[in-house]
């Protein structure tokens, strides 16, 4: 499955066939929040989070791509991610794009 953030792949004519998306909710665990909180009052990157971010963008993704499977799609353009807080220490990652086939 190609992916990518441009609304065209080189060289190909594009079917478009609809929108696909995919999306999870993660959280870390109490100790790694209290961990993030000293680590606020000296600064520095909170690698938990970053580690839990990365993961749920990987998941969003898979499920994206298994919805544009689904439709039969070869790839999916314009492909983008978008969070939320759903509460302190959880967020919601959602990836988007349009599925397309090669014409």
């Amino acid at each position: 499955m190609i992916l990518v953030n441009t609304d065209y792949i080189t060289g190909y004519n594009l079917l478009m066939l609809g929108l696909v998306k995919g999306s999870t909710v993660q959280s870390k665990h109490i100790g790694k929040d209290i961990g993030a909180g000293f680590k606020s009052i000296v600064g520095g990157e909170l690698k938990g989070y970053t580690e839990m971010m990365e993961d749920a963008r990987r998941e969003a993704t898979a499920r994206m791509i298994r919805e544009a499977e689904g439709m039969g799609a070869d790839a999916v353009v314009n492909v983008r991610f978008t969070t939320s807080s759903i509460t302190p220490g959880a967020a919601e990652v959602i990836a988007y794009g349009t599925a397309v086939k090669f014409g």
